[in-house]
């Protein structure tokens, strides 16, 4: 066990380092006024279930973006809506006519109904670049300019962007606010050293012709979740240099954490269960590895109660484990400006492997419930 328990960490160790390394790496935006002009024109794609909590904050900051209002359209895509969500947008769209806004009705011929409802938005999408984002999102005023400058600066034909929680001062909302630091650290040290594998749908562009050349979502689907991840791993793979990270504050979209417990695991069991279909062998060793060092703390810790394992060796692991995660997310952290939540960090260190391995666990046995469907395996 001593064998297998170091290999696992030095490994871990150097996996974590070399995220943090090309957290480093990754550019910084260009800065160029030649190139602020908007020139590129936009179709922002929003699929939305019952969601008429959240529409008003994410429509008055729609209302603020800077970009010339001409130049973007927002396609809202009812997934079976229940509540009033449709008539605040109708309202919301006559009260503000400036807005090019489309409501559209999500048509189902998947498993996916999120997917479903980008692809019928990109069916009838007016503009080369999509952009997608969620209803409990708040999108930041120079938003679109941000894009656009990289769109002129790289030529890509996608580009993944920063997303964080809205801090609160409840423990639960800090403790998902350090696992999506280490996840947006993990994005950004991902592309930093050439091995893109991570992104966030609520803050995700790509060309209209990339998606349809590369068979959109045909390929996966079967899985309810991955609308994301898999549109990376296809635009990957067709363009190697042409997929960016926008490291850019400018850029930064805030969404809401899970407000309870429940919430929380069945959105965890559903972001888990399409790592078994991930492509990339990078992927899928950096899932497992995650999983294997938080789960062998537990076992260790477990062990030592009942077998002859020291004790110090468990603790100077689980300290060389957290410390490297630390800076990983202090660089994330630093990036966001919300360091202030790094308080609560010994926390969620010792939480975290218990829940980490807890998920993968239910996501391995038992289906998810979301926006009020039943997901099974």
């Amino acid at each position: 066990m001593i064998v297998f328990s170091l290999t696992v960490l030095i490994s871990y160790l150097v996996l974590i380092g070399s995220f943090c390394v090309g957290f480093e790496k990754l550019p910084k935006p260009k800065s160029n006024t030649a190139i602020n002009q908007p020139t590129t024109t936009f179709s922002i794609v929003i699929p939305f279930r019952n969601e008429a909590k959240h529409l008003p904050q994410l429509l008055q900051t729609l209302a603020l973006l800077q970009y010339p209002k001409g130049a973007f359209e927002i396609l809202l895509v009812n997934d079976a809506s229940t509540d009033n969500s449709e008539a605040l947008i109708t309202n919301f769209s006559t009260a503000n006519p400036q807005l090019h806004i489309r409501l559209l009705i999500n048509q189902r011929h998947s498993k996916s109904p999120k997917k479903d409802a980008i692809q019928t938005a990109i069916q009838t999408a007016k503009h080369q670049w999509i952009i997608t984002t969620d209803a409990d999102c708040l999108i930041p005023e120079l938003w679109l300019d941000t894009f656009n400058n990289y769109i002129q600066s790289y030529k890509p034909v996608m580009l993944v962007a920063p997303v964080t929680y809205i801090v609160q001062s409840s423990f639960l909302n800090q403790f998902q606010w350090f696992d999506m630091m280490s996840l947006q650290g993990a994005t950004i040290g991902g592309f930093g050293i050439g091995k893109p594998f991570l992104c966030n749908g609520a803050n995700l562009a790509y060309k209209k012709n990339a998606f349809i050349n590369s068979n959109g979502f045909n390929n996966n689907n079967t899985i309810a979740s991955g609308d994301d991840i898999f549109m990376l791993e296809n635009m990957v793979s067709r363009h190697p240099k042409r997929v960016h990270y926008v490291k850019d504050v400018a850029a930064i979209v805030y969404t809401h954490a899970q407000p309870n417990i429940p919430d929380l695991i069945q959105q965890r069991k559903r972001w888990a269960s399409k790592t078994k279909a991930y492509r990339y062998p990078f992927s899928k060793l950096t899932g497992v590895l995650v999983f294997l060092m938080n789960a062998l703390v537990i076992t260790l810790g477990l062990w030592s109660c009942f077998g002859d394992i020291n004790v110090i060796y468990i603790l100077c692991l689980f300290i060389a484990k957290c410390s490297i995660d630390f800076i990983l997310i202090f660089k994330s952290a630093s990036f966001f400006r919300q360091t202030n939540t790094l308080k609560w960090y010994v926390f969620s260190a010792v939480l975290y492997p218990f829940f980490c391995t807890f998920i993968v666990g239910a996501s391995m046995f038992s289906s998810y419930k979301w926006k009020g469907r039943e997901f099974t395996k």
